[in-house]
């Protein structure tokens, strides 16, 4: 290998380089002045041959003095001789801006020479680390303002979480997509622990799928999910879905006034296995119109239900006469719309009412105990519609959302409003707590899904999630109560799924 000692060569190339920028040149090479009788030159020449016979890349660059210089140029100055172009090779770390290599953080060599770090670049992504003092990156790049600019390699991001929370504030991109059904989905529900959900349909079945088995999607970056099980027992449209605590048995309503009870297959279930009659555990009769909303509780393992015939009704699956209360019988309230068990107070629970009203009953004695009227002066009822009603897991607060494109916080103790928002451009339609009671999650037929921070009740996030199909948009929305999913179920014929 050819070191700094070709004196001639060298003799040559400073003179050519004179001629276009002499007091610059001149300076930069001014450690070859006493090369020939410097011993502590000829110490540094060894030590530079140790650097460049190491197996990396090394580029040693003046600190006070960098230059651009082409070796295409300087060639063309140059006689044809072998010699000078070997010693113009030992000089291809002057190509520096040109070639767009960035520069090192200098350090000093200790005798009053200024040498440039040994910069290694990242071999991944084409992304590079400028490293430096904003002098240092100023002379040697020119980049002025820009040297503050940093590219960071995301493999070896790391975060440091602060105590505001919207600081590190999970942003949801759509990952699955569920296509099998063939009419809207109108509700799905998350296993407790496995990437398994299952969804129902107005095209009268419901269907099981596991995330974990995708396909390809054409023309996009998302997975295609397939169902791994179908199931077939009601006789018109599925309107409402459920899944135990356990994950090992499902309920849903139907149009048809039933509710069907279900032994979840297992995950890995064959699709194309026979038939197994096991899976219907049983049928509850008791309503006589569609069956609107469901809810669970693994408390005391207690199902809820509301009708259109006006009833809801408290359900032990495992007894002879499942029902084991009426609530609402004589329809004082109206008709129901949704129903979920307080958060707080497993004893008690919420149901919301098509006039408006939601109403906190005590599930021993059947009464009242707090009403929540949402009716401001001066609106018609029709307009105060509630669609969804949910409690808050973790606070004493029912969250309802309306037909007229708002969503009402009310506190369960005194039943006075705490807070209202237009939160969509129609029908708020869902509404979801993730499992640490931190943000909501609202769905609607404007197509979009939206993000609340509960605390401060203002979007983190916005989603355009399914496309309207007569006038109707988005039917449910879940948070997967262990994993980081939620999904999304619209008019359609799709569920979404995203992470």
């Amino acid at each position: 290998m050819i070191v700094f000692t070709v004196m001639p060569e060298i003799a040559m190339l400073a003179k050519c380089i004179y001629y276009r920028n002499p007091g610059d040149v001149l300076e930069t090479f001014n450690f070859l002045e006493n090369a020939d009788d410097s011993d502590e030159e000829d110490e540094e020449e060894g030590d530079l041959v140790d650097d460049i016979t190491d197996g990396k890349e090394t580029h040693r660059i003046n600190k006070k003095h960098k230059i651009k210089i082409g070796n295409e140029g300087l060639a063309a100055d140059l006689p044809d001789d072998p010699d000078t172009e070997e010693a113009l090779k030992e000089f291809d770390f002057l190509v520096t801006a040109e070639d767009g290599e960035g520069a090192g953080e200098a350090r000093s060599s200790g005798d009053g020479t200024e040498w440039a770090e040994p910069l290694t670049f990242p071999s991944g992504g084409g992304k590079s680390f400028i490293m430096g003092s904003d002098d240092v990156l100023e002379s040697v790049l020119g980049l002025g303002d820009l040297a503050d600019l940093t590219v960071s390699n995301d493999a070896d991001y790391s975060y440091d979480l602060p105590a505001n929370k919207d600081a590190f504030r999970k942003t949801w991109n759509p990952k699955y997509t569920l296509r099998s059904h063939f009419d809207g989905v109108r509700a799905l529900a998350f296993h407790p622990v496995e990437p398994v959900l299952v969804t129902a349909s107005e095209d009268h079945t419901l269907k099981l799928w596991n995330l974990q088995k995708t396909v390809p999607a054409k023309k996009s970056t998302s997975l295609d999910v397939e169902p791994i099980y179908t199931f077939r027992a009601h006789v018109g449209p599925v309107l409402s879905i459920v899944v135990s605590s356990s994950g090992e048995q499902g309920f849903s309503g139907g149009m048809d006034s039933t509710i069907q009870w279900w032994n979840i297959p297992g995950s890995n279930v064959d699709p194309y296995d026979t038939y197994d009659p096991s899976v219907l555990a049983g049928t509850f009769l008791g309503h006589t119109d569609a069956v609107w909303g469901l809810a669970f509780s693994g408390i005391k393992n207690r199902l809820l239900s509301c009708s259109a015939d006006g009833t809801i009704r408290l359900w032990n699956p495992p007894e002879k006469s499942p029902c084991v209360g009426t609530y609402n019988a004589d329809k004082e309230h109206g008709i129901p719309t949704s129903v979920d068990f307080n958060g707080c107070d497993p004893a008690h629970m919420v149901a919301s009412f098509h006039s408006g009203n939601a109403v906190i009953y005590d599930l021993e004695t059947s009464q009242a105990t707090t009403v929540m009227s949402s009716l401001a002066e001066g609106t018609l009822p029709s307009g105060n519609h509630i669609n969804r009603v949910v409690s808050h897991p973790t606070l004493p607060v029912t969250i309802t959302a309306h037909e007229d494109r708002h969503i009402k916080f009310f506190d369960n103790k005194s039943g006075k409003l705490i807070h209202a928002m237009v939160a969509h451009l129609d029908a708020v339609t869902s509404l979801a707590v993730d499992p640490n009671g931190i943000y909501l999650m609202s769905g609607s037929h404007d197509c979009s899904i939206r993000l609340w921070n509960l605390d401060s009740k203002t979007c983190v996030q916005e989603i355009t999630a399914h496309r309207k199909k007569s006038d109707e948009s988005i039917y449910d929305v879940a948070f997967h109560p262990s994993k980081a999913y939620i999904a999304s179920a619209g008019a359609d014929a799709l569920a979404k799924v995203f992470v």
